[in-house]
């Protein structure tokens, strides 16, 4: 399987495991299997989605990645910026932390620490579904480089280290899969990259006998989201199977499916993304200009961030 293959598969499958996810959110269990009995799901819409429309998770991606595109590096204070603008356009769904940080007035470098620091809570994950084009672009760097990238950009609207060090996680296990290895395999060794303080509990949730029903936490959490994530990739064979799993999970059903989309995006290339997924697949961009991506645009935003990936991020 070619190189790019894998990368457009990353950040497509993401979008599409978002678009696919999003009718279902707070839903129980067993949802998608019994809207979809005979296995072929669809690109239905629903809970004021349209059919194949993606929410924040893709969104806030697509504002990375044009960032880093746009100025050549990782640009801390642009990417809250475009963040802000973003939630200033009066998106379909954000997170409430996420909307907090965004709107308190704070400055980049302050507002999710002081948000943290004012409510104890910020390990949401949130800055999990954003990072398929991080991911992307900061493959190139290595286990180390990837990983402080992914802590600095998680950073910016989640206080909690818990969030960071997941989101490294998901960046390393995607580089992984990106050079055609197994990120199941690799959990071991992105584990011992981890912040010694957050170690064990992400090596729990990442353990090969973890289940989603042995989470303590909903899984709009960044321990459970993950883990469910990576529970659906070791579970199942394909790109589909992967996505339909994590969704038939019920509750935050758009991102588990997008983590998972990178993931399996990653593993099995984007031509095992059904073309009955991407075609309806759109991504509105509020307060940047009422812009609409589509899956060209979405593989075109991929291919250019693979191209423009950095060898060692600042």
């Amino acid at each position: 399987m070619r190189h790019l293959d894998r990368v457009t598969g990353t950040v497509l499958g993401s979008a599409v495991g978002d678009a696919l996810g999003a009718p279902f959110e707070f839903g129980l269990p067993g949802v998608y299997r019994a809207r979809f009995p005979d296995g072929v799901g669809e690109m239905c819409g629903g809970g004021g989605w349209d059919p194949g429309e993606a929410t924040d998770d893709t969104q806030m991606a697509v504002l990375v990645g044009e960032s880093l595109l746009e100025r050549g590096d990782l640009d801390l204070p642009d990417i809250f910026d475009r963040f802000r603008r973003w939630a200033a356009g009066e998106p379909k769904d954000i997170g409430l932390q996420t909307e907090d940080v965004l709107t308190n007035g704070e400055p980049w470098d302050l507002a999710a620490a002081l948000h943290f620091r004012l409510n104890g809570r910020a390990a949401g994950n949130g800055s999990l579904m954003r990072a398929a084009t991080s991911a992307v672009y900061f493959a190139g760097a290595g286990r180390t480089g990837t990983m402080a990238a992914a802590r600095r950009i998680a950073a910016l609207t989640h206080g909690d280290r818990a969030a960071w060090e997941g989101t490294a996680v998901l960046h390393e296990l995607i580089r992984v899969a990106l050079d055609g290895a197994d990120p199941v395999a690799a959990v071991p060794d992105t584990l011992a990259a981890v912040h010694a303080d957050h170690r064990a509990r992400w090596a729990t949730v990442l353990a090969p006998g973890w289940h989603p029903d042995h989470a303590s936490e909903f899984n709009g959490a960044v321990w459970p989201c993950l883990g469910s994530a990576l529970w659906a990739l070791r579970v199942t064979g394909s790109f589909e199977d992967a996505l339909a799993a994590a969704i038939d999970l019920g509750g935050d059903t758009d991102t588990v499916a997008a983590v998972t989309g990178a993931l399996a995006g990653a593993v099995y290339g984007a031509a095992a993304i059904p073309a009955r997924w991407t075609s309806p697949l759109h991504v509105p961009l509020p307060g940047h200009g009422d812009r609409v991506l589509r899956a060209p645009e979405l593989a075109a935003l991929a291919e250019r961030l693979s191209g423009k990936a950095r060898a060692r991020p600042e």
